[in-house]
Order: structure tokens, then C-alpha cells, then sequence
């Protein structure tokens, strides 16, 4: 069975990076019987510049998206496609626009505690934010994601008041910049493919089985 890694480009707080992962795990557990992927969480910042503290949503999104008006319909219209991927928006609970530098900083210790935790803990970051309705830029938030993970929340504490890898978080985003990634998600397949955007699980799926089997016919025809 082959292995294809998966690099998922995006921010907390972008809905398409939610259904985007919710269509990937679709895709994966679609696949599961002829391909071994794995997946790892890379930052990206939508809104880098607001304070730590974050703003009021709703004015921002309105602000951002052109008035009220615009942001009901993208509402609506992501609230059908969340329901079709098992995602229960709730738009209406978001308060807090948040700056999500330390949720990456989470997503990334995550990754000490392997793949699958990670994954969980991006799963609980989109959770809080889009159907609870959490400050997915409050410590105390992320410190109760930690925990539910199984990430020791004292070492957590420490970490969060810290500087620890705020340049390293800083640093990946450049780099994806500099790649070319100017929205997310960005799914990059085995570091030579990229999918752009929460692509359906039809063709998320295709994408994993055609690496896969261009991956096995290069090692059969290495061994020829």
C-alpha cells in the first residue's frame, strides 16, 4: 500500500478550511483500503493583523465581505454546505474575530503527540469556533482543547505564555506565501501537488488514489 502525505495549508477561523477537512477525512476513509495517508496541519493567517484580543465579528465580516447583505448569503450558502459534510454551523454564536497565532502554535505541539492528535485538536480548534462559538484566541479556550486531546495542560500553560515558536509559526506562513498559497485550504499532495480549495470528496478522493498509483508504478518500473 503506498503512502501519500497531505499538507493542509489553512486558518481556524476560515469556513472552507472546515468543510475542506471534513471532505478530506471523507476522502480518506474512502480510500482506506488502498492508500495510507498522512496528514499534517500547516498555519496560515487570514486576519494576521488583529490584536490578540481579537475584534467584534460581525463588524469585521462586514466590513471585510462588503455589508450585512453579503455576509448573510455566504452564511447561508456555507450553512447548506456544512449540513451536507455533517458541519453544524452556527454563525449567529461567533462573537470574537480572533487573532489565531496561538491556535497554531497549539495545532503545531500538537503534532509532538503525532498525526492523528493534531488532526484532532485543527477538528476541536473549527468545532469551538464555528458551532459553539468559542474565542478560539482566549488561552483558556485553547488550554480546554488541549486537555481534551490529551495534551498535558500545564506543559500547555507554560508554552502559551511563552514566545515558543511564534517565529517558527511565522516563518511557515512566509513560506507558503512565497509559494504561491494566497487562499486556503491548500491541500499539498506529497509536496509536488497542490488542490485548491474544500474541493469535494469525489475529487479529493481521485487525487489520492492517482498519486498512489503513479507512486507504485514508479517503484515497479525502479525494480524493472
Amino acid at each position: 500500500m503506498e503512502t501519500v502525505t497531505v499538507d493542509v495549508v489553512s486558518d481556524v477561523v476560515c469556513p472552507w478550511c472546515y468543510l475542506g477537512k471534513a471532505r478530506l477525512d471523507q476522502a480518506i476513509a474512502s480510500v482506506s483500503d488502498d492508500v495510507q495517508v498522512t496528514v499534517n496541519w500547516r498555519p496560515y493567517q487570514l486576519n494576521p493583523d488583529l490584536p490578540p484580543e481579537g475584534v467584534d465579528h460581525k463588524a469585521h465580516l462586514a466590513a471585510k465581505l462588503g455589508g450585512q447583505a453579503a455576509v448573510d448569503r455566504a452564511h447561508e450558502m456555507l450553512a447548506g454546505l456544512g449540513r451536507e459534510d455533517g458541519i453544524a454551523f452556527d454563525f449567529d454564536a461567533v462573537k470574537i474575530s480572533p487573532n489565531t497565532r496561538d491556535a497554531h502554535r497549539l495545532i503545531r505541539w500538537a503534532l509532538t503527540h503525532g498525526p492523528n492528535v493534531q488532526s484532532h485538536v485543527a477538528s476541536l480548534l473549527f468545532k469551538a469556533n464555528f458551532e459553539e462559538g468559542r474565542n478560539v484566541g482566549d488561552p483558556g479556550v485553547l488550554l480546554d482543547i488541549a486537555e481534551e486531546a490529551g495534551m498535558e495542560r500545564p506543559v500547555i500553560a507554560a508554552l502559551l505564555a511563552s514566545d515558543a515558536d511564534k517565529d517558527a509559526v511565522g516563518a511557515e506562513i512566509d513560506m507558503a506565501r512565497g509559494m504561491g498559497v494566497t487562499g486556503v485550504p491548500c491541500f499539498i499532495l506529497d509536496s509536488r501537488y497542490a488542490v485548491m480549495g474544500a474541493q469535494s470528496t469525489e475529487v479529493m478522493a481521485n487525487a489520492l488514489r492517482d498519486i498512489a498509483k503513479t507512486k507504485a508504478e514508479a517503484s515497479e518500473a525502479s525494480k524493472a
